[in-house]
């Protein structure tokens, strides 16, 4: 276990086994103002995680003790939204991830660029704290209404739980319905990536995203294009 001062940003959990990559990451998100609380294993991990409340979670997919995934899993399971970033090491890790709803907000793959990894920290972070665009009223679209300044989600008339990046995904389309967004469009305004950082993820979250709604749900797909939220 290692421990840095909380920071201006707040305190970070870093959950990761390999001591060049942690050592790695604590430096530039200490650079950066986050604070960071460091473990080496998944058990520690998710007693940090409930203990310390930290901003955000940086979880390695294959830890000692418990996987980073069964990290997550458990969180959500108690009503923990913390928002969850995973380090993995193969991209095809990435479907099942989120395919087995989760709850992560975003992934890295390694190797990966330490301030990319600030950055996609840094951006979830504010996707968390605000609305993305748009004034404060409740929108409705169909049988869904969200409201931005509560950050809540309602689908007919039932409360449904997204994380950060679902809920801003959702939001961005509902803030301009028919609007048909490209996958690049949604990765730049939701995410806040460069094109090229790819958009296979714009996918899974959509049908994260539509398996919560259910029978609700507002997201079409354009074929060949991107999504909207129905018009």
């Amino acid at each position: 276990m290692t421990v840095d001062a909380t920071g201006q940003r707040g305190l970070v959990l870093v959950v990761e086994d390999e001591p060049s990559i942690a050592d790695l990451v604590r430096l530039y998100l200490g650079r950066d103002g986050f604070g960071v609380h460091l473990e080496r294993d998944g058990t520690a991990g998710l007693a940090a995680a409930r203990r310390l409340r930290p901003v955000a979670c940086v979880l390695d997919i294959t830890l000692p003790g418990l996987a980073g995934t069964e990290i997550c899993r458990r969180l959500r399971e108690a009503g923990d939204w913390t928002p969850v970033i995973f380090l993995t090491a193969r991209d095809d890790e990435v479907d099942r991830i989120v395919g087995l709803e989760l709850g992560a907000d975003d992934y890295v793959t390694k190797p990966f660029s330490p301030r990319e990894l600030v950055a996609r920290v840094r951006a979830v972070l504010r996707r968390t704290v605000g609305a993305p665009d748009g004034p404060d009223r409740p929108r409705t679209v169909g049988p869904v209404t969200l409201d931005p300044a509560r950050r809540t989600v309602l689908a007919a008339g039932a409360p449904v739980q997204l994380t950060s990046t679902e809920f801003d995904l959702l939001a961005h389309l509902m803030a301009r319905p028919g609007r048909v967004f490209t996958r690049e469009e949604l990765l730049a305004g939701v995410w806040g990536y460069a094109a090229h950082a790819g958009t296979r993820t714009v996918d899974v979250h959509v049908a994260q995203v539509r398996a919560k709604l259910g029978p609700a749900s507002v997201i079409r797909t354009h074929r060949g294009v991107g999504y909207a939220a129905n018009g």
